[in-house]
């Protein structure tokens, strides 16, 4: 499918109206196949204002289009969800990849956060799992 396409829907699915921006960020989203911060974004669509990048990426968040990727730095990272994610719900139960090297972040989405029960007393409202290493591309150079 050609990409417009792809972000259109992706648009009208959780329904946004298309504007350059939201169409912009997404585009780069699909191209990038690491999460980015918005200081990633913001230094690669140098035109865009930073406060309707991060607008755009907290609507994203909101609708399901992008979830957080932890990965123990302090800039928050987005990285592309998939199909299954909607405003209600994030499938973002999946380890985070950072490499040392690079300092990309990558969704392994075939390992799930396991099913942690705690002490007694405790309530646990989210839990990330990341990991920290040499990526398979920089592994190859």
């Amino acid at each position: 499918m050609e990409k417009q396409s792809a972000i259109n829907n992706l648009l009208r699915k959780h329904e946004l109206r298309k504007t350059p921006a939201r169409t912009e960020i997404l585009d780069l989203y699909m191209d990038t196949p690491h999460a980015m911060s918005h200081g990633d974004i913001e230094r690669q669509l140098e035109e865009m204002d930073r406060v309707t990048i991060y607008r755009t990426l907290s609507t994203f968040e909101e609708k399901g289009i992008i979830h957080r990727a932890y990965d123990g730095g302090e800039a928050v990272k987005y990285a592309l969800c998939h199909n299954e994610c909607s405003t209600h719900h994030h499938h973002d139960d999946h380890l985070h990849f950072s490499c040392n090297k690079c300092g990309n972040t990558y969704c392994l989405e075939g390992y799930p956060v396991p099913n942690v029960q705690p002490p007694e007393g405790y309530t646990i409202d989210e839990m990330y799992l990341f990991a920290k290493g040499i990526c398979k591309s920089c592994k190859v150079r």
